[in-house]
């Protein structure tokens, strides 16, 4: 994490009101095939919503915008114009008014608070590159299929994000003895009596320095399908904590019994998270960190080749919450392994480019898989894992390909 000076403002204060039609008036587009095991995995692609361009529509409203992985090829940082989009309900900001806007910082504290943008952005700030990435990316791709949205692998993008942390936010507003949680949430409203959007981490989670508010995301504000005018960042962490148009800071004296903490977005405690199909009545635990991850992005699965000729292939990578130590691939099902060379290390959290050339192999058709193993030193398998929703899918990427 960087810390930057006051001449990294923003033009937040200078933008009066951020608005825009945000819901798409025409879905009518080219489609992609995200190859599902369950079936229908053809999705439409769209530039209707304000702000994206090209990306595959999970569903319209609440809008969710999946990311195609062409998108990240050559790219360490997902433009913003490409990064995914994920809301719980309809009820999401239009627009903000930055100058009636504040963040409110109430419960276990010794003052309340009432900040407005102008007065974050006058804190010291800082700079973090860190993955983003939906609890449920890659659901699509589970067998058997399980409920909820069926992403391919795009429900994730890495972003240099600005802002303030949370902790100085916090000791500005004191945190009370007998604190145990912070409980984040937004400017989307719950239809009816559901209950509304609020995810919470422990005071010292909150509080180590690297969980930030952010106003700034890739060099320019948040776009408002990304949560403007301020988001939280929990590098490492699914993005189910990420709390996007954060407008309310709320300290616990004990732990939250919230909907979004006691019955979503669990996962198993067995390793892995995984548990036999069907299985029922499985302790679980909010899910948290991250794991890693690596993806092609040159080439696609069933893909044909010309004989003949070297194999050039590059792709992306996350180590989840340890950065990515190395990438290996594999040119005959995992047989056999051969380092791959990375990119630059843009930190721990961040996506990682990497690359390989394969030597010219013969006419057939060949099974590619690539790997990853973080600082932690833990490393993909090709074993799937499965629990009933759809979370944290990892194991080893394949391709097959022909070479004609």
């Amino acid at each position: 994490m960087v810390d930057l000076d006051r001449r990294h403002a923003l033009g937040l204060l200078g933008a009066g009101l951020a608005s825009a039609p945000l819901w798409a008036q025409s879905l009518a587009a080219p489609s992609v095939d995200l190859h599902l095991p369950g079936g229908n995995g053809t999705r439409p692609t769209t530039d209707a919503f304000p702000g994206k361009k090209d990306m595959i529509l999970q569903r319209s409203r609440a809008p969710l915008l999946e990311t195609p992985m062409a998108a990240f090829d050559g790219e360490v940082f997902t433009p913003n114009d490409r990064f995914f989009v994920r809301w719980h309900y309809s009820d999401i900001p239009l627009s903000v008014d930055v100058h009636r806007f504040r963040l409110a910082v109430v419960g276990a504290v010794k003052r309340e608070l009432s900040l407005s943008l102008g007065e974050l952005l006058a804190m010291p700030r800082v700079e973090l590159a860190a993955v983003n990435q939906c609890s449920g990316n890659s659901r699509g791709l589970f067998a058997p299929r399980v409920p909820g949205a069926q992403w391919g692998n795009g429900a994730m993008g890495n972003a240099k994000w600005v802002g303030v942390r949370l902790k100085d936010v916090l000791d500005r507003a004191g945190v009370a003895p007998g604190a145990v949680q912070v409980r984040a949430s937004g400017l989307d409203q719950p239809p009816g009596d559901a209950p509304a959007f609020a995810k919470s981490l422990d005071i010292a989670h909150a509080m180590d320095g690297e969980v930030m508010i952010a106003f700034q995301m890739n060099g320019t504000q948040l776009p408002l399908l990304n949560g403007f005018p301020l988001r939280l960042i929990v590098p490492g962490w699914y993005s189910t904590y990420w709390v996007k148009a954060l407008d309310r800071l709320e300290l616990l004296d004990k732990p939250d019994s919230g909907y979004w903490m006691d019955k979503a977005y669990r996962i198993p405690t067995a390793p892995r998270a995984n548990v036999a199909p069907g299985a029922k009545d499985f302790p679980t635990t909010p899910i948290n960190r991250m794991v890693p991850r690596a993806f092609f992005t040159s080439i696609a699965d069933g893909a044909t080749l010309p004989a003949g000729a070297p194999i050039a292939l590059r792709g992306i990578a996350l180590g989840g919450d340890h950065g990515v130590k190395a990438v290996e691939l594999s040119s005959d099902g995992g047989r056999s392994w051969h380092a791959a060379t990375l990119g630059n290390d843009e930190g721990r959290y961040s996506f990682r480019l990497w690359r390989k050339t394969i030597a010219a192999p013969a006419r057939g058709h060949y099974t590619l898989a690539v790997r990853c193993t973080n600082g932690a030193g833990e490393t993909q398998v090709f074993d799937p894992i499965w629990n009933p929703s759809g979370f944290m899918r990892s194991p080893i990427e394949r391709v097959a390909v022909s070479v004609a």
